[in-house]
């Protein structure tokens, strides 16, 4: 059985990131999706917030091979040790991506060498979907329900809502 982990801040999850849990879960046995905090990030959502808003949309996609755990003051080789498997999911939309996804790949290798990556391409629908753009254009009140899964869309517009409070 080859288990993969898909590590990310999701905040809040995308039609973008859907597409690669969607394409992960085909060729995985078993697919983890890791909610993990960037510390060069500014979340809207806690990491709870963001587990139930992956796990709704997991659920209503009906995707029996993934699961959803919470590691927000974890390395991802070692949240990968810890469910013994040395892959790592990630979902590039253009060479920028790539670049940045390198980096990475290279640092984790460096602190666990047995780590490999595995990339997804998004398709064009989603090659320009970015939650920080996302959260930008609810802010100012745009329509970002083609983004998003419903529940988080939902979610979006309600946190917005209580900051301007």
């Amino acid at each position: 059985m080859v288990k993969a982990i898909f590590p990310g801040s999701f905040d809040p999850i995308t039609n973008g990131h859907l597409e690669t849990i969607k394409k992960a879960s085909q060729s995985f046995d078993e697919v983890v999706v890791v909610i993990m905090t960037n510390t060069s990030k500014k979340y809207l959502f806690s990491a709870k917030e963001r587990a139930e808003l992956v796990e709704q949309a997991i659920a209503d996609l009906k995707l029996a091979n993934v699961s959803v755990l919470t590691r927000p003051a974890a390395l991802t080789v070692d949240v990968a040790k810890e469910l013994q498997t040395n892959i790592i999911i990630r979902g590039l939309r253009n060479s920028a991506d790539f670049l940045y996804e390198q980096q990475i790949n290279e640092m984790n290798k460096k602190l666990n060498p047995a780590i490999e990556t595995v990339y997804f391409m998004t398709s064009s629908d989603n090659s320009f979907v970015a939650s920080s753009m996302i959260k930008e254009i609810a802010k100012f009140g745009g329509d970002v329900s083609q983004f998003l899964p419903v529940k988080a869309a939902l979610a979006l517009k309600r946190v917005l809502a209580s900051h301007e409070k």
